[in-house]
């Protein structure tokens, strides 16, 4: 489930890096075309997916024991808290940039060169999911440290 929710905002930002008006105007419509926006999208987009999926690693074998086929290291126990660590620490900073983004007043999504209407629906809806991607990593972590008694 955690993978899933990064999807639907990767494909948002996907679409504006293949150049499809998504709703900005003025000053942002601007900045929000070219390459340089376009290689910045691009790397969030793949970071991020790569990020969710690392997340399937607390609930996988491979969470626990390095694969058999990684060279020079293959089969080896990955200690919990090298897990734990960054899971937590990833699961607080998912958390607190979506309340930092949409809780703070006069914040980026009140700039109206943001995306509004029809297009800024599609926006929020295709956003909507990362809110729970922190909480549900948070859980998931917690299950793991409990499961392998992190302390």
């Amino acid at each position: 489930m955690t993978v899933l929710c990064t999807v639907p905002s990767c494909l948002w930002r996907l679409s504006l890096a293949c150049g499809v008006d998504v709703g900005f105007t003025g000053r942002l419509g601007s900045l929000y075309r070219g390459t340089p926006i376009t290689v910045y999208v691009l790397i969030l987009s793949a970071v991020s997916q790569a990020a969710a999926c690392l997340t399937l690693g607390l609930v996988k074998p491979w969470g626990e024991r390095i694969p058999r086929w990684a060279p020079w290291m293959g089969g080896r126990r990955i200690p919990p808290s090298v897990v734990v660590i960054p899971a937590a620490g990833g699961a607080a900073a998912v958390m607190a940039l979506c309340a930092a983004v949409s809780l703070v007043p006069g914040g980026p999504l009140d700039n109206p060169d943001f995306p509004h209407g029809a297009a800024g629906v599609v926006m929020d809806i295709c956003y909507a999911p990362l809110l729970a991607w922190g909480p549900l990593v948070a859980a998931l972590t917690i299950a793991y440290a409990r499961r392998h008694r992190v302390e």
